[in-house]
């Protein structure tokens, strides 16, 4: 029966609203549905329910038709709340209908509860975003912030994670945070095979900008993206500015101003977040002593990687090992409490590491804009 779950699968409840978008709908389905053991077997159950069973209107020209009913959130690890254009008095006043709120009270303590785009709304309303960081599309951020003074919006992230509660802008944003979400309770190497199968990008900072000048190169203009497939072949070298724009044929002044209008961050940035995931997947998956993961990360020292992975993860390296390993023996259904991921540690500068600078020898990333 679809609804019997495995006693150590994490069950995710995805609770549909009227005026669902279809695409926000489908995000857990595709991300969670996609996430397995080395072994194949499926790390997550997904269900969906509404506010009653029965057909839920989306924003499109069709309907959707959902077996379950609210009772159902009683049943989950994970609550997901997708966006809605029909929102009622929630966007417009604030507060949950009567029918919501009973569908909510459903929701045991401890739930995780994660919203996508708008879904922020009906978190907000229903208090549990009250002192906490949350972010949502960046059109509706004014709005949101007005409607729920209590909450700490910030419009420009992709997502938000405060432990228990994560939140994220609009549209792919929300595969963003789901992938988030896997690395965040199985690991780099479950949240990269899993964007591997969906064909996206396996990790967007949570501190990333909701939109960039320019995501998409200009027709007959050039773009970044060799240098950047260049570098994460070189990732344990030492590494120059210059030698990335030679990769384009670009003076270093306007190769650091394309790649920050393509990818929202500097280049230093950005390879340095590249470093540390590449040091997540060496400590989970192997043995190395810590002075070689630094080797092979292009951090140069057991010191360096140390600090840019405390401020990346907000544990040390050893400690993320240490939590991965036994996650993996006791296979969990949530994430570890020892590693909890804070978007405002979301691509750190390194002031250690060797990154792009200019012609000159590789300095401290600290110095590169």
């Amino acid at each position: 029966m679809a609804t019997e779950r495995s006693p150590r699968t994490h069950r995710v409840v995805v609770l549909a609203l009227a005026g669902l978008l279809p695409f926000e709908l489908g995000i857990p389905h595709r991300i969670f549905g996609r996430a397995k053991d080395p072994s194949g077997r499926p790390l997550y159950t997904i269900l969906t329910c509404g506010l009653t069973p029965g057909p839920v209107r989306t924003d499109a020209d069709f309907a959707i038709h959902v077996e379950h009913g609210p009772e159902l959130l009683a049943t989950a690890d994970t609550v997901v709340v997708p966006a809605s254009y029909e929102l009622g008095p929630v966007h417009s006043e604030g507060r949950l209908t009567e029918e919501l709120a009973g569908a909510l009270a459903h929701i045991r303590p401890g739930t995780r509860l994660v919203s996508i785009c708008t879904g922020g709304y009906v978190l907000a309303a229903a208090g549990y975003l009250d002192g906490r960081p949350a972010t949502t599309h960046w059109a509706s951020a004014e709005h949101f912030q007005r409607m729920f003074p209590a909450v700490r919006v910030d419009a420009g992230v992709l997502y938000t994670d405060d432990g228990d509660v994560l939140t994220s802008a609009g549209v792919a944003a929300g595969i963003d945070l789901c992938l988030h979400i896997v690395r965040r309770d199985h690991g780099a190497a479950v949240a990269n095979e899993t964007a591997r199968r969906t064909v996206v990008p396996p990790h967007r900072e949570g501190g990333q900008a909701q939109f960039v000048d320019r995501p998409v190169p200009e027709p007959q203009r050039a773009s970044t993206s060799a240098a950047r497939a260049w570098v994460l072949d070189r990732l344990h070298e030492p590494l120059r500015l210059s030698d990335l724009a030679r990769q384009e044929a670009m003076s270093v002044r306007t190769f650091t101003r394309r790649f920050r209008e393509e990818s929202g961050v500097s280049p230093g940035e950005w390879i340095t977040a590249q470093r540390v995931e590449r040091a997540r997947r060496l400590l989970e998956r192997t043995e190395l002593p810590m002075e070689a993961v630094a080797r092979e990360t292009g951090f140069g020292t057991a010191q360096s990687l140390r600090k840019h992975v405390q401020a990346a993860l907000g544990v040390s390296p050893t400690a993320y090992r240490r939590t991965f390993r036994a996650a993996e023996e006791a296979a969990p259904e949530a994430a570890p409490e020892a590693f909890r991921e804070s978007p405002s540690r979301a691509a750190p500068a390194a002031p250690a590491a060797t990154v792009p600078s200019s012609d000159g020898p590789s300095v401290a990333a600290g110095s590169v804009h």
